[in-house]
């Protein structure tokens, strides 16, 4: 399927003067269409219309049509908002105000040891740009579509959805703004998750335009701060507790990644990045401190080898750590 094919099956809804832009790749469909703020209400059943005829093509495994509002000397409006999951009873975004923190390995030993209660958890890769759940989580198949709806991989517990699971390891993402956009309401709406306890978003790291835009569709019931305890990460981290709090979004606490290091053959101790710096700037912003997760070749390890270390090491101390964070989220959100 190619997007020649894709404007040719466009025709006959005679809307060429309307198409923004066709996306096309590994069976993924993203079409954009102009349209006016006024306009948009009236064209919902036309763009209703085009999605799925989009999906009866051959070689298509998903579609989406968003429209899209150009003005001049105005701001662009956001897209139409996407209901909350109606079986998700709880979002939560695990964010950081940089990259290179640990973030995605928080997110998905957090939402293994979430599982470990005994909680029905589902975890989505948002990073379009470097999704790292498919390596993370041993998964590398492509998952299949089902009665129009994407399904999810499940590994330890949990059930996952990632682009990194649509695309090859090595292709990069030259996306422009609304077809990432465009691939994350897929994964969120398009995607059958089930009836789901807490759905854990790996968010992208920064606090841009999608980081923006998923807060507020997905309106998370809170979110947990990743950073390692040296200033510049602190700083970056403050930057995105400002984020949540200014589009509502509580926060739930601040998680202390890579706090320490133990030497493996004489036990000593070193602080590396330093330690306690996240702890402090939690009860400076007045926000819960999660806890902290030491640096550990074990965890590098687990991630390689896509077992995560709340599964392999389920006794162990950085496992322990991990279902520390867990049992401190949990009873934030009154799930025991």
């Amino acid at each position: 399927m190619t997007e020649a094919e894709i404007r040719t099956a466009l025709a006959p809804f005679n809307i060429g003067h309307r198409i923004d832009g066709v996306h096309v790749q590994e069976g993924l469909v993203q079409v954009s269409l102009r349209a006016t703020r006024e306009e948009a209400a009236g064209l919902e059943p036309l763009r209703r219309d085009i999605e799925s005829r989009l999906k009866t093509l051959a070689g298509v495994k998903s579609a989406i049509v968003i429209l899209t509002a150009h003005a001049a000397n105005s701001t662009p409006q956001p897209q139409a908002e996407l209901p909350l999951l109606p079986n998700v009873k709880h979002i939560i975004a695990v964010a950081s105000g940089k990259g290179g923190v640990g973030k995605s390995t928080v997110a998905v030993n957090l939402a293994v040891a979430l599982a470990q209660r005994g909680l029905k958890v589902g975890l989505l890769d948002a990073d379009i740009y470097g999704p790292s759940l498919p390596k993370m989580l041993g998964l590398h198949t492509k998952p299949s579509v089902l009665n129009g709806r994407i399904q999810t991989l499940d590994a330890y517990g949990v059930k996952s959805m990632s682009i990194g699971y649509l695309v090859p390891e090595d292709k990069a993402m030259i996306w422009r703004g609304p077809m990432v956009m465009g691939a994350l309401n897929q994964m969120l709406g398009q995607v059958d998750w089930g009836p789901l306890d807490i759905l854990v978003v790996d968010m992208p790291p920064g606090t841009g335009d999608a980081q923006l835009t998923l807060a507020q569709k997905a309106k998370p019931s809170g979110a947990v701060i990743v950073s390692t305890p040296q200033d510049l990460a602190l700083l970056d981290a403050r930057r995105g507790v400002q984020m949540f709090e200014q589009v509502g979004v509580k926060v739930l606490g601040v998680v202390e990644n890579m706090s320490f290091f133990c030497c493996p053959n004489c036990g000593h101790r070193s602080e590396i990045f330093g330690h306690g710096g996240a702890q402090a700037e939690a009860k400076k912003i007045g926000v819960p401190f999660l806890g902290e997760i030491p640096l550990e070749l074990a965890i590098r390890q687990a991630g390689d080898t896509g077992q995560p270390v709340a599964a392999l090491d389920e006794n162990g101390v950085v496992a322990n750590s991990f279902l520390h964070v867990a049992a401190s989220v949990a009873k934030a959100l009154d799930l025991g």
